[in-house]
């Protein structure tokens, strides 16, 4: 692979012995998450976020999608930072993976890196990466790189932008951001700082795509205090539970503010909530009066109509606070007809189906939930059409090239773009893993591309996103599986009868007679090969289609068949162990 990826460096370059910068995505273009981009100059390389992306249904069990690295970890020695733009999970999720394997210096405001710094010490408590705190406004130099870090509103403080001057020109990349006049914590985008990078002269911009097809402005997030006072007062009597992002301060920081209108103490439910919120307020980014704050075991002191519950779950993530308490299962809240939850988040693509799995069990608990758009409960973090015009017009960049989002929005971005004039040849619609270059006195060219798939993360493990593993768990999870179990001697004789067992497969009512025709054509396909030196191969493909013709023909079954051979030796060792058992 290291081979592979060096010799497509050399190739893509197209201009062998000239000065050329590449700008490479291995991951946020044509999809929400997964955010990752590089700028190379010669031998020194920085890296623009480590993003993750949540799994759809396809994806039956993955926890989690992170960036395929190949390309990075062939050239680790030439990377000089890792640049994290603000703390959302589509931007640092996929750290623990990433971080390990490249041994990089981190770079980010100080919430990002305290929400990077929890989440590390948690997955990783043994690895200590070289974290750097920057601000916005500051100036640094990391090899030929110049970087400016600019302030940007978004649903999470302490985001910023980047304005990378290199040998060859300067690049802008905006992270995710929209222009909100009246932000929560009062740290709106810097127009001027935008303004005067474009005076200067920008060649390239890398925009946030996510809200291109959205016209107007993107509502301000104070929008979300009205509804917050209008549902407090609604349900008064109530217990409130909200549930959101852990890491959206701004939302919870208006919780706080409406709960301290309403005299409402606060319980915060979920580990990444508490750790969040401590750091929140610690580094002075939430502002809760410690006498509002309870622990959630001393809540059945309170009434319905002095306390809110603030939790995670927005997402249906299957451990969160919000889903144990859907499920009954969650020690220290009952649910029940004196509960409201309010979910304060937007839906991420490929969870519609656990959202709405939770809202029912809340439902079927008592609850009453309000989710409905037309509440007005989520505000988008995202610019919408109009503020991505004003931030093109602002930059007047050279070439530019839409990111972070589906194709459609990228597709749709790059239409804005023309409307301010930008000329259509001058703008690049990319895929993962190609490689814009840029060449001194040349106009930049897409040449090759790098490695730059997905790598599913289940649990401790991480592998290609190909993986047979995914096709297995989805025939198991449409079809179920039945195992044969036998044992045989050396010469495949049966020494047991045969043992089946099902899990997840459909058998109709006539299943007494389905069973004993598959016993049957089970032991015979073993007999038939018996007097022989045993061939396990040979028995398990004989046992798995004779018991496969049995369900597709009564049945119509496409179970998974499982055949296990246990093969007992006669008082000999030779290739085999003494009991082999195989599975497949």
């Amino acid at each position: 692979m290291t081979q592979r990826n060096s010799r497509i460096r050399r190739k893509n370059g197209g201009t062998e012995g000239k000065e050329h910068l590449n700008f490479i995505a291995l991951g946020g273009l044509g999809e929400i998450g997964k955010n990752m981009y590089v700028l190379e100059y010669g031998d020194e390389i920085i890296v623009i976020d480590s993003g993750l992306k949540f799994p759809d249904s396809e994806l039956p069990g993955i926890d989690y999608i992170v960036p395929d690295i190949s390309y990075l970890e062939a050239n680790k020695d030439k990377i000089l930072a890792i640049i994290i733009t603000h703390g959302h999970e589509d931007h640092t999720g996929g750290l623990p993976y990433v971080l390990p394997r490249l041994n990089a210096p981190l770079y980010g405001t100080q919430l990002t890196l305290g929400l990077i710094r929890n989440k590390l010490q948690e997955d990783l408590p043994l690895y200590h990466p070289d974290y750097h705190e920057i601000r916005a406004g500051d100036v640094i130099k990391i090899g030929s790189f110049t970087i400016r870090f600019i302030a940007v509103a978004h649903s999470i403080p302490d985001g910023v932008a980047l304005s990378i001057e290199t040998p060859l020109g300067r690049i802008i990349h905006t992270g995710d951001f929209k222009l909100d006049s009246t932000p929560v914590d009062g740290r709106v985008t810097d127009y001027g700082a935008f303004a005067e990078e474009g005076d200067k002269g920008v060649m390239l911009l890398c925009s946030d795509s996510t809200n291109a097809e959205r016209q107007g402005f993107t509502p301000s997030e104070r929008t979300i205090a009205a509804t917050l006072d209008s549902l407090f007062r609604t349900y008064r009597t109530k217990r409130i539970i909200v549930s959101s992002f852990a890491s959206n301060v701004h939302r919870i920081q208006q919780v706080a503010d409406v709960s301290a209108r309403f005299n409402r103490k606060i319980a915060f439910l979920g580990r990444s909530m508490i750790r969040n919120v401590e750091l929140a307020r610690d580094t002075g980014y939430l502002k809760i009066d410690s006498r509002m704050i309870i622990q959630i075991e001393e809540s059945w002191k309170y009434s319905d109509n002095q306390l809110v519950v603030v939790t995670t779950g927005s997402q249906g993530e299957p451990f969160s606070g919000l889903v144990t308490m859907s499920r009954g299962e969650n020690k220290s809240v009952e649910l029940g007809e004196h509960d409201v939850v309010f979910l304060l988040a937007s839906v991420i693509p490929g969870n519609e189906k656990l959202i709405n799995n939770t809202i029912n069990r809340l439902f079927a608990q008592g609850c009453e939930v309000v989710y409905e758009k037309e509440k007005n409960t989520h505000v988008s973090g995202h610019a919408s059409a109009e503020e991505l015009k004003i931030i093109l017009n602002l930059v007047r960049p050279q070439y530019f090239v839409p990111v972070h989002g589906e194709y459609k929005h990228m597709v749709r971005h790059s239409q804005l773009a023309q409307e301010v004039g930008i000329p259509q040849r001058n703008i690049f619609l990319m895929d993962n893993g190609d490689i814009l270059t840029f060449s001194r006195n040349n106009p930049p060219k897409k040449y090759g591309h790098v490695q730059a798939g997905a790598v599913i993360v289940d649990g401790n493990a991480a592998g290609s996103i190909k993986s047979e593993v995914l096709k297995e768990r989805r025939e198991i999870a449409e079809d179920g599986v039945l195992v044969v179990g036998a044992s045989v001697d050396d010469r495949g004789n049966l020494l047991a009868p045969v043992a089946i067992e099902t899990q997840g497969v459909f058998i109709s009512e006539d299943s007494r007679q389905i069973f004993d025709e598959l016993y049957a054509v089970s032991e015979r396909a073993i007999q038939e090969l018996a007097g022989g030196r045993v061939n396990i191969d040979a028995l398990k493909k004989a046992v798995k289609t004779r018991v496969r013709d049995v369900l597709r023909k009564r049945n119509s079954s496409f179970a998974v068949i499982l055949p296990v051979i246990s093969v007992k030796q006669s008082g000999y060792y030779d290739d085999y162990s003494k009991y082999e058992k195989e599975f497949f």
